[in-house]
């Protein structure tokens, strides 16, 4: 297998684990509000979460950023309650071409924030060569926007099918997908390590 393959399948990999689901939850908060017709804003929104995904791994590896990995475990769910909860409060507005801007920045920033949560496994896939890094992180980013943009194409498939089989509104769509996922991540940020000491 070429290492174009292996770094590509590794990124996959990572958002596509059934064990460490998170990654797929911000992509349900990010996806939820939007529909097939808006396709060019959301893919911005995943490649912008990508970029600062890949910025945030090559920071660490260069060992530029260095952050305790049970504070990024709780930041990590904070950005997608977060993002669900900014669903709740948007849903069924109309005019959201205001704060798209802020959209934009924010999800950049909270794609650096899962890939710091990321970035201590990865050092240790990439071991201590002291070869380029940035292939293998370009390769590896590769395999996250494509399993990003497969998951937000299910959501956005699914909404497509509640919407128009069901008959759900797209605002209660929002609204329940959003408090679901509120209702999964509260307990991971309940229940962090940080709490107990």
């Amino acid at each position: 297998m070429s290492e174009f393959l292996i770094y590509f399948q590794i990124g996959l990999k990572h958002v596509l684990d059934i064990n460490a689901y998170d990654h797929v939850l911000f992509l349900m908060a990010l996806a939820v509000p939007f529909s097939f017709k808006d396709w060019q804003r959301i893919v911005v929104l995943v490649t912008l979460f990508t970029i600062g995904h890949t910025v945030a791994l090559l920071l660490s590896v260069l060992e530029i950023i260095v952050i305790k990995a049970n504070v990024v475990e709780l930041l990590i769910p904070i950005t997608i309650v977060i993002t669900a909860f900014y669903n709740l409060f948007t849903a069924g507005k109309t005019n959201k071409k205001d704060g798209l801007n802020l959209i934009f920045f924010v999800t950049l920033f909270f794609g650096i924030i899962h890939g710091l949560g990321f970035s201590n496994y990865f050092k240790a896939i990439l071991g201590g060569s002291t070869t380029s890094k940035l292939l293998p992180l370009g390769e590896f980013a590769l395999g996250i926007e494509a399993a990003q943009i497969i998951v937000v194409f299910i959501v956005l498939m699914l909404s497509y099918i509640v919407q128009t089989v069901f008959r759900f509104s797209k605002r209660d769509w929002t609204l329940v997908m959003s408090a679901f996922i509120i209702g999964v991540v509260l307990p991971m940020i309940i229940e962090n390590e940080i709490w107990i000491r």
